[in-house]
């Protein structure tokens, strides 16, 4: 998949550039959220690519949680991407509570057709184990950041133990180990770039990967 965080906003910009050229090039999932800014150009970007929207996964996050801020931001995300439904709904991060109201209200749009499945992003055990307790609905999904330099077996082995599908972001460490001894030694060794080899090691450990770029080249060549 596309991660689309700080890809540029606007007419024609980045990330609606970048959205239609992945789906052009065989992507299938896109990764948005209400704090990126991005979402109608992703929306755009969607329409220009000439994909069909049952061949395209779209995930996107509310920000701030709350069963009216949630209802508020959903209807808003959902008329910026207009893209008839969304794939994935996540809460973005448990900071700031309000974890089970905003759940309920996501379940709701989830029974009103409007959204596939429901998840949340940056939630460690505890905040999983809190949904189990209140009986609600195990997520389908955790994103959180992964990469060989964040490893967290803990909460890994718990969502795999829990059926609790685990998406990596950030694989490629925000370009902040490209200069690395040990991974520029692998790449070399196997004959492809950094950003290549941090991509295989997250598929590899079973992670659904959403590097991040408006380059063209660069989204190739992930």
């Amino acid at each position: 998949g596309l991660g689309v965080y700080l890809a540029g906003t606007g007419e024609q910009g980045p990330a609606e550039r970048a959205v239609a050229y992945a789906l052009q090039n065989k992507y299938k999932m896109i990764d948005t959220a209400t704090f990126y800014g991005n979402q109608a150009d992703v929306g755009q970007g969607l329409k220009k690519s000439g994909v069909k929207r049952e061949d395209v996964f779209v995930v996107t996050k509310v920000w701030t949680n709350g069963y009216k801020n949630c209802q508020k931001e959903f209807k808003a995300s959902f008329q910026q991407l207009d893209c008839e439904y969304i794939d994935l709904y996540l809460i973005h991060s448990p900071s700031g509570g309000k974890i089970l109201e905003t759940y309920k209200a996501m379940m709701e749009f989830q029974q009103q057709g409007l959204i596939k499945s429901i998840g949340v992003s940056n939630f460690g055990i505890q905040h999983l184990e809190g949904l189990k307790k209140a009986g609600l609905p195990t997520p389908t999904v955790n994103q959180i950041e992964l990469h060989p330099w964040m490893k967290r077996p803990e909460i890994v082995s718990y969502c795999r133990d829990n059926n609790i599908v685990v998406m990596g972001y950030s694989p490629l460490v925000k370009g902040q180990r490209m200069n690395d001894p040990a991974i520029n030694q692998v790449a070399k060794k196997i004959n492809k770039t950094v950003a290549q080899t941090l991509i295989r090691y997250s598929v590899q450990m079973g992670y659904v990967t959403i590097p991040k770029s408006d380059k063209p080249t660069r989204i190739i060549e992930n």
